[in-house]
């Protein structure tokens, strides 16, 4: 009788299988006709056809770095991109989302947030505040970033493994959110910029740590967060601002150490993500072979070579900067954090500049978290300080990011195949960057995330926005 119920068993789980793997084939061929798929006898019920939709665009820009095209039509099967031209004709009963007064752009990319906390004073933040509490808030400062344009997130630090749950959660369509790739707790030293330092010894806070020293510890502390849902390792090679270890931009790992970071990240098929503001530890991280230098503000021109050789992105955060030392009182810095950041700023907008005339490839990143969620768009503004032009800071927070990401895919372009993530703005943003932080409609995944009538935006009757907020 066991055996007659294993078979049973292996049986249904055959036909379940092979259920599944029809209704998959008839989703597809309907998103690729754009129509429903041809009936068949003994079709499973769920195999529907996929929700039509077709987004009239006064001026597209694609992310692929082309002039805007004007009257556009973007066809959308599911959650996916089927086609994207202008005047495109589509099938008979198809949703129209008409933005022909608006620029219609890819969903923006932020390779930098830290989306499970936000800056409000520093000693609160640190002793009154448990990982509960940023739990709790998560998904508000998803929420809020979503709606700000931002489809796309890599985060790159969180206590407790938060950031898993809220990516999952997202996933899941449980709350509403950006795509998310995440770090889990960044990886440092002893005494480094992630480590409680500064305070009495016996001062102590329980749960996972992010801290350790030496091959063995750093291995096995990779293989803890790549088991428990990291994306990507985040690791501290310098001090930093927001800590009250010496310096901001001292090495805190050896070589050794560093490319133990890589090479065990790697094995199990995960990048790196370096914080480096001093010029010996990008250095160190760019030779052991990180992904991106996050911030790089002390860069020296032996590390934008080794930057420009070795393809490794460089992500500033030029807009957090600024807002530190206008909101230090408000924050309640400690002197020794606010000195750290007045000295840092000295020198790295030159740095930054060298490294843009020298071909360094960049993308965006924000470091939202240290600043207001929601207000990530602030810093396509502050980029043109660095000599690029709007195009090539646009192309930093799509098609670059996207790179970054290992995602080119699947976002960062209006494009077929692509999720049909966009946004559209009233204006022009390459004649006015200011415009992306005025964002008036946000579609997820085919989804519509936010619709804010404005600059005579034109609205079919036979429509209703979808929120997932609703």
């Amino acid at each position: 009788m066991r055996r007659i119920a294993r078979i049973v068993s292996v049986a249904a789980c055959l036909l379940a299988a092979a259920a599944a793997a029809w209704a998959a084939a008839a989703r597809a061929a309907a998103a690729r006709l754009g129509a429903e798929a041809p009936a068949k006898a003994g079709a499973p019920a769920e195999a529907e056809p996929a929700r039509l939709l077709a987004v009239r665009a006064g001026r597209l820009l694609d992310g692929r770095g082309g002039p805007p095209v004007r009257d556009a039509v973007i066809l959308i099967a599911g959650d996916q991109i089927t086609a994207v031209g202008p005047g495109l004709p589509f099938p008979p009963g198809t949703r129209v989302i008409d933005l022909s007064r608006s620029t219609v752009l890819p969903g923006l990319i932020d390779c930098h947030t830290h989306l499970t906390r936000q800056s409000g004073n520093y000693y609160d933040d640190l002793f009154r505040r448990s990982p509960i509490d940023q739990a709790v808030v998560a998904h508000v400062y998803a929420r809020r970033t979503l709606e700000a344009g931002f489809t796309t997130v890599r985060d790159v630090g969180a206590s407790e493994l938060i950031d898993v749950a809220l990516r999952n959660a997202i996933d899941r369509g449980e709350v509403a959110g950006p795509r998310m790739q995440v770090a889990t707790m960044a990886v440092g030293a002893t005494g480094g910029h992630n480590d409680l330092s500064g305070f009495s010894p016996y001062l102590r806070f329980e749960g996972f740590s992010g801290v350790a020293d030496g091959v063995a510890e750093i291995r096995k502390l990779v293989r803890f967060e790549v088991k428990n849902g990291a994306d990507w390792i985040k690791v501290m090679a310098t001090g930093g601002v927001l800590s009250e270890e010496a310096e901001v931009g001292a090495p805190q790992y050896s070589q050794e150490e560093l490319d133990a970071v890589v090479a065990e990240a790697a094995m199990w098929g995960k990048k790196v993500a370096a914080h480096a503001h001093g010029t010996e530890g990008i250095k160190r991280a760019a030779r052991a072979g990180v992904a991106s230098i996050e911030h790089g503000g002390m860069i020296d021109d032996e590390g934008i070579r080794l930057l420009k050789e070795r393809g490794i992105y460089l992500v500033p955060d030029i807009y957090t900067d600024e807002y530190l030392l206008v909101a230090s009182d408000r924050l309640g810095l400690p002197p020794k954090l606010v000195a750290k950041e007045i000295e840092l700023s000295k020198s790295q907008l030159a740095n930054w500049r060298r490294a843009v005339q020298a071909g360094v490839k960049l993308a965006f990143g924000t470091d939202a978290g240290v600043y207001p969620h929601g207000q990530n768009a602030k810093q396509f503004h502050s980029l043109l300080k660095l000599g690029l032009t709007p195009a090539q800071i646009l192309a930093m927070a799509t098609t670059a990011a996207a790179d970054l990401l290992g995602w080119s895919d699947r976002v960062g372009t209006i494009a077929p195949g692509r999720y049909a993530d966009l946004i559209a703005v009233d204006g022009d943003p390459l004649a006015d960057l200011t415009e992306l932080e005025r964002v008036r409609f946000v579609m997820k995944g085919g989804v519509v995330v936010k619709d804010e009538p404005a600059g005579g935006r034109h609205h079919d009757p036979t429509v209703r926005s979808r929120s997932l907020f609703d």
